[in-house]
């Protein structure tokens, strides 16, 4: 068994949505800094939330493509990235998004499109170390790499796995790990190689994922037992099991 004690936080973030008042205008917020704001997807309204977690309350909102499920911001903060996933659920039916929309945070608008090439449903985004963007591609069973400068796709990482839906990366950009919906596996990706080195098996089926601040244990949840799999990076193969009081769903 691990030995290192694990403290496992489950947060749920929703948007806190206050009309304005005659006294307190929502523009007042229109030159307000973007660092210290709360950046909220609203997938089935197709909205970015944009909200100041002092005030508790949402100063803007942004409409971008169909069924936003996930978003991250630029390092500067100056942007946020929204994939478009389409109007589908996974593993269901649906339109298949190919974008990532670019928010201007402060001007609260979308400025760009990012074209994929191809019908993939973007799910989750997140910066590495070296700058670059990384998009889940559920389709193509990858990861899309993304120059936020050209705003162009540079790379396609396989994972090797259908429905790679969230993904982590180790604060050294050495690894990239993505859990695999359907086929209840996690990938880890050699980044400096941009190729999977290997497939874990955890359950039937995987959803969310989550690395330890120190890089050297990834957790995803099985999704039909009250556990929470271990993944030790040094080896990058499966450690334990985590028991947990019920079924979890994030990580």
């Amino acid at each position: 068994m691990l030995r290192s004690n694990f403290v496992l936080i489950f947060i749920v973030l929703a948007s806190l949505v206050l009309p304005a008042t005659a006294a307190e205008p929502a523009d007042i917020y229109s030159t307000a800094p973007a660092r210290g704001l709360l950046l909220v997807a609203n997938k089935w309204e197709h909205t970015l939330g944009i909200v100041d977690p002092e005030a508790g309350r949402q100063v803007a909102k942004v409409t971008v493509g169909v069924n936003d499920h996930e978003v991250t911001a630029s390092p500067d903060g100056r942007y946020a990235y929204v994939p478009v996933y389409g109007s589908s659920v996974v593993g269901q039916p649906g339109s298949d998004g190919r974008t990532v929309d670019v928010v201007d945070i402060k001007a609260r608008r979308v400025v760009a499109s990012i074209d994929l090439g191809r019908p993939v449903r973007p799910h989750c985004a997140l910066f590495g170390p070296d700058g670059l963007l990384y998009v889940t591609a559920e389709l193509a069973n990858s990861v899309d790499v993304i120059d936020p400068d050209t705003r162009k796709v540079v790379a396609s990482i396989p994972t090797d796995q259908p429905e790679s839906h969230m993904l982590v990366i180790t604060r050294d950009g050495r690894r990239l790990y993505t859990s695999n919906i359907s086929a209840g596996t996690v990938t880890a990706i050699n980044l400096k190689a941009r190729k999977p080195v290997s497939v874990i098996p955890v359950s039937k089926t995987a959803q969310r994922i989550s690395i330890s601040v120190d890089d050297r244990w990834v957790f995803t949840a099985d999704q039909t037992k009250p556990q929470l799999a271990v993944i030790d990076t040094e080896s990058d193969q499966f450690k334990t099991w985590v028991p947990l009081p019920a079924t979890a769903f994030g990580t």
